[in-house]
């Protein structure tokens, strides 16, 4: 009944449901080692690496392409056994990969878009690995979401970043920002997710070492011992455990360790896997299309650069299957959706879970019903929950009901927000924000998607603030995140 003066019930602070899930490669002309020249057997299925050129990597003096093939590097040459054979500065890193016999590799031209979950067979989803070499051009709102759902699924995404001020085709961005940008303006977790940041700047000449560790996959891999790498006018990044915690520093700049200089750093991200190098220097290995200025870094022995470029490829792709992503069972996931059990599986303020016969619950007997009182308050209501991996649909739907004393028809006096929260209490969306201008006669179904938030655990919250004369109820019922 609007107008109605709610009295304080003596309800215990409800708690969370449950714990938050919480030998060096020789140059390749001459020969590549035994161990990966050697095809694996006929039943082990193809690691499948998906090199990006839809980016401008080929602007400029810059030629980050395996071949000129594309997609399929096959068409240039079926059985390539030298660099040459394929046409690209990149080209050395593709053979190498594909003389294995383990791989089935593919471009992704210029003109397309970087996607995941559609029908392209160049879409991400058939893919393990996704390599983006020094990207010129700003990856759009749908394309970070795709990256980020690739890797939180179980891919492995391959990072290279250039010095300050390489915009190569002069359109405002270099590969430092548009890095950057993925970090904090992706629309999944905008909060550093992979735990680091590439560096603004600079660092013309240096030979990074490789840090003192014996076991890990990447220095130790299959191809070879990594010992360092070259910078020859490129960055470093700079990592950031509270942001991810599994970030790791494996190359570093001469005189830096820690959280600063890195210029080689892997980390975890749901599911999968994220590498991330300071500069295409070490990558490019001298020959490409008529007209490029190129440097043969992949053969420099300042560095170990082939061997930590293929190492970092087979633990990128080693992951949980990338293109294939984990299960997805269907169902709903929420606890207590519709409140009966009281207090079980949320959060919330005293008094806000209640059978209180002041406003009906929409089915059964109890609701969520915040805010109502006619003085200044705030009220929550919260629950966490895991999106998991490899479902590609997820809804966040309830039902709310509105009403108000409040009789302006301009002013927000009273709101409710609807908010998604990392683990860490951050606000990852606003979902929607209602107010007293929303009210109305019964229960109105609401949804959101959730897709974006697959491989992770977050937090749905209401949080409803009332002004301090005339009240204004929100009252929630018959919740549920339905995945498929």
């Amino acid at each position: 009944m609007p107008g109605l003066r709610r009295s304080p019930r003596p309800l215990a602070t409800f708690t969370f449901f449950g714990a938050l899930l919480a030998a060096t490669v020789t140059p390749l002309a001459p020969a590549i080692p035994a161990a990966a020249s050697t095809a694996a057997p006929a039943a082990e299925t193809p690691k499948r690496v998906l090199f990006d050129n839809s980016k401008a990597e080929t602007a400029g003096n810059a030629d980050w392409i395996i071949g000129t093939g594309q997609p399929d590097p096959l068409t240039q040459d079926a059985t390539p056994t030298a660099e040459t054979d394929w046409t690209g500065a990149v080209s050395a890193w593709g053979v190498a990969l594909q003389r294995t016999g383990r791989y089935a590799l593919k471009t992704l031209p210029p003109g397309n878009s970087i996607t995941y979950g559609t029908t392209s067979p160049l879409d991400l989803r058939n893919f393990d690995t996704f390599v983006l070499p020094e990207p010129n051009t700003l990856l759009s709102t749908s394309e970070k979401t795709a990256l980020m759902r690739f890797v939180q699924d179980g891919g492995g995404l391959f990072l290279v970043a250039d010095h300050t001020g390489a915009d190569r085709n002069n359109d405002g961005y270099d590969a430092v920002e548009i890095i950057n940008d993925l970090m904090a303006n992706n629309g999944v977790d905008n909060t550093d997710p992979f735990g680091f940041t590439v560096d603004t700047g600079t660092v013309q000449t240096d030979n990074p070492r490789a840090v003192a560790d014996t076991t890990d996959p990447v220095l130790n891999g299959s191809f070879g011992k990594v010992t360092g790498s070259i910078i020859r006018s490129g960055t470093t990044v700079t990592l950031k455990p509270a942001a991810n915690p599994s970030v790791k520093g494996l190359v570093y700049r001469t005189g830096y360790s820690g959280n600063t200089g890195a210029f080689f750093a892997t980390s975890t991200f749901g599911s999968g896997r994220v590498a991330v190098w300071g500069d295409s220097s070490p990558i490019d290995d001298g020959t490409g299309q008529s007209g490029n200025k190129l440097y043969d870094g992949w053969n420099d022995t300042a560095g170990t650069n082939a061997p930590l470029a293929l190492n970092a490829t087979d633990w990128l792709s080693d992951a949980t299957g990338g293109g294939v992503g984990g299960t997805c069972t269907a169902g709903q996931l929420l606890a207590n959706p519709g409140f009966e059990s009281g207090a079980t599986g949320w959060s919330a303020t005293s008094g806000v879970i209640t059978d209180d016969s002041g406003r009906p619950a929409r089915t059964g007997t109890y609701k969520a019903w915040l805010n109502g009182y006619g003085s200044a308050r705030t009220d929550t209501l919260a629950q966490s929950v895991t999106i998991p991996a490899g479902c590609t649909s997820a809804t966040f739907g309830f039902h709310l009901r509105i009403d108000t004393a409040e009789t302006t028809t301009t002013t927000a006096y009273d709101q409710l927000k609807v908010q998604v929260l990392n683990s860490a209490g951050t606000v990852l969306s606003t979902l929607a924000t209602y107010s007293n201008l929303n009210a109305s006669g019964g229960y109105v179904q609401r949804d959101f998607s959730l897709a974006g938030y697959a491989g992770q655990t977050v937090t749905l919250k209401f949080t409803g603030s009332e002004g301090s004369t005339l009240q204004t109820s929100f009252v929630v019922d018959d919740t549920a995140v339905t995945v498929s």
